[in-house]
């Protein structure tokens, strides 16, 4: 009744604005979606620029506002987590682990990132079998599990990794993402909802224009995210390309200046006329 009734529908961004009028996104609901589309609008959601800052963050030991002070909470992060150098990129996963954010598939396509040199430091709890299988993981070694939630460590962890993952089955807006970009940690993103509305792709064109912001990959499976891995490692190896590749990404706006002006307009328009 709500959705047929209103007189607009927003949700928080424009590819999941799509989404819901697809049969796999709208939960049968998506018909009504449809009939509805010229009153759907999709406005990205952003965070707090304030609390989340590099440059001024009290949970890091050393805040930062360019790729080398970032290189110092790195080395901070491996120092409070216990993991020795490597040569390949230090990802990072702050998340509920659940089915729903694609972390069995990252449990499956983990020997494509440890074989390449790479580490990984998660942060979350969810599901207790997927719980279980990243302590594996941890015990095996190249990879720390902190079951649970820290805010601080959250920030830190955010802070010191080289690349974020975020492969969601379906993602409305995401917001860890953002905090990858402010903090210049490269989001790998599935291509779904707002995690393809705020990550520029690092494909080739996209590299040579110098406008990539992170790497997206689709279909989301883990095959798929085994080559998205391969290819944040051949990156990283990249380094004056893995530099442009950071840069970009601490340079994209994710605040609510944007945002807010749409939803006043938004506001605007579906006020009745005085």
């Amino acid at each position: 009744a709500g959705l047929v009734g209103a007189d607009r529908l927003t949700t928080v961004s424009p590819t999941y604005a799509e989404e819901l009028m697809r049969p796999e996104f709208g939960m049968g609901l998506d018909g009504v979606m449809r009939a509805r589309r010229d009153r759907l609008s999709g406005i990205l959601n952003g965070i707090d620029e304030a609390v989340w800052d590099p440059r001024a963050d009290p949970a890091l030991l050393a805040p930062y506002g360019d790729i080398e002070g970032k290189a110092a909470a790195k080395a901070a992060l491996r120092q409070e987590l216990g993991l020795p150098e490597a040569a390949g990129p230090l990802c990072v996963v702050v998340s509920r682990l659940t089915e729903q954010k694609g972390l069995d598939l990252l449990i499956e396509a983990l020997p494509t990132l440890l074989a390449r040199g790479g580490q990984l430091a998660v942060l979350g709890s969810g599901e207790g079998w997927m719980e279980d299988a990243f302590r594996r993981a941890a015990e095996a070694g190249g990879v720390v599990a902190r079951i649970g939630y820290d805010e601080g460590l959250s920030h830190r962890i955010i802070a010191g990794g080289d690349a974020i993952l975020v492969p969601s089955r379906f993602e409305p807006c995401g917001l860890t993402q953002l905090y990858g970009l402010r903090y210049g940690t490269v989001p790998v993103v599935a291509l779904t909802g707002g995690l393809a509305d705020t990550v520029i792709n690092a494909s080739p064109a996209a590299l040579a224009a110098g406008v990539a912001t992170g790497l997206q990959f689709h279909p989301v499976t883990a095959d798929a995210l085994r080559g998205a891995l391969a290819r944040v490692c051949g990156l990283f190896a990249d380094r004056p390309a893995w530099a442009r590749l950071v840069a970009n990404a601490m340079r994209q706006p994710v605040g609510w200046g944007p945002s807010a002006k749409l939803y006043a307009r938004l506001y605007r328009d579906a006020a009745p006329a005085r």
